[in-house]
């Protein structure tokens, strides 16, 4: 299904510079309450086919490990739109025009709410090349990369009030004297949540998704289909078991957190932990916009996430391991010499004005801590990095996962 010109009849698309629907033809441009698709009425109940049903079975035997093949026919010219999963709006291959697949939004399965994309293809584009511009460690080549493919995609979202409770057990080490010892601290708490954005696209990781947000839900507007002409879009393929689980993995990492830092001692560690959720039915079917961008470094297939609405760049890019850890160990070595030549100028300051009060072995002992003291700096300094270094790692896995990149290698151009 295609919206068309009221002026000359040519399919319509929503423009998010101008956040309105336009005309590429004649440069009509119209509010997207203001137009609707006269094939809408006689579609809505049309359903899309699935690939065997059109071909039969034998006529492609590597189906796709992740998204199953659907056949819909294209509204304006009649070809045949192959679909995967759960897509809701795609984009005919053959004469170009947007369209909507309506039984995946029926009346039934329609959202209540939609954030329009205000960022154009342009300024999200322009928001990663700023993000990387000044990266020391990322490659020149990945600077300067020439995206493959850049969809706009509206992923499906439930806005869900959630309330959790947990009751957990914590361990900590208390220094008495010169002896330690191990104590025990329970905790209790609640978190109520809401309005709390829920991914309903089970090919996208969770962590994915949050890394998007913020999105501002106040600039929901009431679901219109228009909204998606021109962009992909995606029907929710979640359970309730899954829309359960995002809000109840969220508020036990927020609790635990804080309970962790709640409690005396050093070391806490949880051992033992009982919660409760539940998620009120007063939950809000919505789509939200985000940009996916792809491009092929060494090999290996990258997607970088582009929030549709704020322009926030989700990634974790390929970088130069040699000049990380060379850059690392020199700042590290030189970080020690200066520390330990500046103290050692202390103390000689130190050790010769009070020379009559101090014997010659508390000289020693007194250098002998201030080198144990900066080798216990540095050590923290390499730990500091290796677990920041880490969670460039998990990003980079993110950008580099196999499911996302399919999820957007198979939309039709």
């Amino acid at each position: 299904m295609a919206t068309l010109c009221k002026n000359c009849g040519h399919a319509l698309i929503y423009d998010p510079g101008i956040q309105k629907m336009l005309c590429t033809t004649c440069g009509g441009t119209f509010k997207a309450e203001e137009v609707e698709s006269e094939a809408k009425k006689f579609r809505e109940d049309e359903k899309v086919r699935r690939r065997d049903e059109v071909y039969g079975d034998d006529t492609d035997e590597a189906v796709e490990e992740y998204l199953e093949n659907y056949v819909y026919t294209c509204s304006e010219c009649g070809g045949e739109i192959v679909i995967h999963g759960s897509e809701a709006s795609t984009k005919c291959v053959f004469c170009g025009n947007p369209n909507v697949v309506f039984s995946r939004i029926s009346k039934e399965k329609m959202p209540e709410y939609i954030i329009p994309f205000t960022v154009t293809k342009e300024q999200a584009l322009s928001a990663i090349k700023s993000k990387i511009a000044n990266s020391v460690f990322v490659p020149d080549e990945i600077k300067n990369f020439q995206p493959e493919d850049v969809r706009g995609i509206y992923l499906p979202y439930w806005v869900v009030e959630a309330y959790y409770d947990e009751v957990c057990v914590i361990s900590s080490t208390v220094s008495r004297g010169k002896s330690s010892t191990t104590i025990y601290s329970g905790r209790r708490g609640n978190l109520h949540m809401k309005k709390f954005p829920v991914d309903g696209c089970a090919i996208l990781s969770n962590e994915s998704s949050a890394r998007l947000e913020p999105f501002n839900l106040h600039a929901m507007k009431p679901f219109d289909e228009d909204y998606l002409l021109g962009f992909y879009s995606n029907a929710s393929d979640i359970n309730y078991e899954e829309l359960w689980h995002v809000p109840a993995e969220r508020a036990q990492k927020i609790f635990e957190a804080a309970a962790l830092s709640d409690v005396s001692g050093s070391s806490p560690k949880l051992i033992s932990e009982s919660h409760m959720v539940s998620v009120l039915n007063n939950y809000q079917y919505a789509m939200f916009p985000v940009w996916f961008v792809t491009f092929t470094y060494e090999g290996k297939h990258n997607t970088i996430l582009v929030n549709g609405q704020t322009n926030k760049v989700v990634c974790g890019l390929p970088w130069r391991k040699p000049l990380f850890w060379a850059m690392t160990i020199g700042i590290g070595l030189a970080l020690t010499f200066l520390s330990y030549f500046a103290f050692e100028a202390l103390f000689n300051i130190i050790f010769t004005a009070g020379a009559s009060r101090r014997s010659g072995s508390s000289r020693n002992d007194g250098s002998s801590k201030l080198i144990v003291g900066i080798a216990v700096g540095i050590f923290t300094l390499f730990a500091t990095g290796y677990k920041k270094m880490k969670k460039v790692l998990k990003q980079i896995e993110l950008t580099q996962s196999a499911k996302t990149f399919n999820f957007v290698k198979k939309r039709q151009e």
